[in-house]
């Protein structure tokens, strides 16, 4: 356990001497001597370097290290693969991006996810045959009961079953498929305006539409993998009136409703990222969000009336170009139509939330792989 508490300290705080071991663990400096030896012998640490020392001696820097086992986080859409290696300190690292064909027939899970932990290892300068786990965050969910199966419409090509028994038998290592909004909630919970909230929902505004329920730091995945898939839900009589056109949340205030929002104020777009730079650079923006606002407020009432949260963060491509603005007018619409009055707030998390939520995931997935190989060490 002294050993197990030790690594966790220096994966903690970074390089330490044995005196700041001794007072973080609180062992003797010859239980701490007998420690690090012992991790040093298993591979899982190193020494550092020195120190200057109180007496006038130098002291020896011991550090975890961070090289082995490691992970690849993947942040994957219709249009481009992200990826980066994860390491049990949650180390920063390169993010290497590629281009996906649009052609199913080109597309390949092994061989897109193969060349992401190769490639994203290149780039980090780490031996891809140390990577022992992978995260992939997606649109959609993979059921966990039966076969497996996918429900994405954003993979083309790849198996709409087994999809993580073929990843992991073809490639060598646990492969774990999770939802991109789920992703998105916990880099909130981890950095973002989740913390130290205890329950808040997600609301992801994209190209999809979807919601992700974070409670006391678990998210609540469903029975099937599908909470939260509220893009499918049928509106409202009082949301229909807001858009003839619209039938569910996602023809409410997904891709297909922002670019028709920006067509009808005259702006000129070829597709849905084209509408959201056109509202943003458009002298109608905040009229655009005060009328978006109206309307994610409408979707968002069954999240309210099933889980009650106090937080409410908007987050994704839409979210992020009405910033606060949009979520000032979701709260304002959310109090005028019910009952309900959460906090609503843009996101907090700084760039690819996906990635990031991602990384936090497989930084826990990494980490309690290292720590478990000191219960193997023997006297």
């Amino acid at each position: 356990m002294n050993d197990r508490v030790g690594l966790s300290a220096l994966l903690d705080k970074g390089p330490l001497t044995r005196n700041r071991i001794c007072e973080l663990v609180g062992v003797s400096k010859p239980t701490a001597s007998m420690m690090m030896n012992r991790l040093i012998a298993a591979g899982v640490v190193e020494e550092r370097g020195q120190v200057s020392g109180g007496s006038g001696r130098n002291a020896t820097l011991y550090a975890a290290r961070t090289d082995r086992p490691l992970g690849v986080a993947i942040a994957i859409d219709a249009h481009e693969l992200r990826a980066s290696v994860v390491d049990a300190a949650g180390g920063e690292r390169p993010v290497v991006r590629t281009v996906l064909p649009g052609d199913a027939a080109a597309r390949s899970a092994v061989g897109e996810v193969a060349a992401a932990i190769r490639d994203a290892s290149a780039a980090a300068g780490t031996d891809p045959d140390e990577v022992h786990t992978i995260c992939i965050g997606t649109a959609g969910y993979v059921d966990p009961g039966g076969e497996g199966a996918l429900f994405s419409e954003t993979l083309p090509g790849w198996p709409t079953t087994g999809l993580r028994a073929t990843l992991e038998a073809e490639l060598g290592v646990v492969a774990f498929i999770e939802n991109d909004v789920n992703l998105a909630a916990l880099a909130e919970r981890e950095t973002g305006a989740g913390v130290d909230r205890d329950v808040f929902a997600l609301l992801w505004l994209g190209n999809g539409v979807g919601a992700s329920f974070d409670v006391a730091g678990d998210l609540h995945r469903g029975t099937f993998g599908g909470a939260g898939e509220i893009g499918f839900l049928p509106l409202s009589v009082a949301a229909r009136e807001l858009d003839d056109a619209a039938h569910t949340s996602q023809d409410l205030v997904g891709a297909v409703a922002v670019e028709r929002l920006a067509a009808a104020r005259g702006l000129s777009a070829d597709d849905y990222h084209g509408a959201l730079d056109a509202i943003s650079a458009s002298t109608d923006r905040d009229l655009i969000i005060d009328e978006l606002g109206e309307r994610i407020a409408h979707i968002s009432l069954a999240l309210l009336a099933t889980l009650d949260p106090g937080l409410l963060v908007l987050a994704g491509p839409t979210a992020a170009v009405g910033g606060p603005r949009l979520a000032e007018a979701v709260e304002r619409d959310i109090r005028r139509l019910s009952r309900w009055y959460p906090d609503v707030v843009a996101t907090h998390v700084e760039g690819d939330a996906v990635l990031v939520g991602a990384r936090a995931f497989l930084t826990a997935k990494v980490r309690d792989e290292l720590l478990g190989t000191v219960a193997k060490l023997t006297m």
